[in-house]
């Protein structure tokens, strides 16, 4: 007998119902916001069974502006809820170009890399 078992990263983008025009803290236009999950998963024979390490992240429309997002927000919007996103809610961990996030993994660097070197995903 044998298992066939594998740990991946994946990100998912959710429904996000409140989508109304913002002002975005990077760049100070208007904006919409786009909210996606990351996380970590257990494969057992091809078919993702646990799921872990769940995190939200915002991502603004006019700059590609990133932010992490409060997690309590990020369940309610995964489940479905209207939910309404305070710029108290969100942590910014891209400004003006800096500071770089993979869109694959998460991974963040200052450092002008073309791809990421923790998943090789290109930035």
């Amino acid at each position: 007998m044998f298992f066939i078992i594998g740990v991946t990263n994946g990100n998912k983008e959710l429904k996000y119902e409140g989508n109304e025009l913002n002002i975005c803290k990077n760049c100070g236009a208007y904006t919409r916001y786009i909210v996606y999950m990351t996380y970590m998963c257990l494969s057992l024979f091809f078919i993702p069974t646990i799921k872990w390490g769940k995190k939200y992240y915002v991502k603004t429309t006019c700059c590609d502006g990133l932010y992490e997002l409060n997690s309590e927000k990020g369940k309610m919007i995964e489940r479905g809820e209207n939910v309404k996103i305070n710029d108290s809610d969100l942590v910014p961990l891209r400004e003006n170009g800096r500071n770089r996030i993979c869109r694959n993994c998460g991974y963040a660097t200052d450092e002008d890399f073309l791809y990421c070197p923790k998943c090789g995903e290109k930035f």
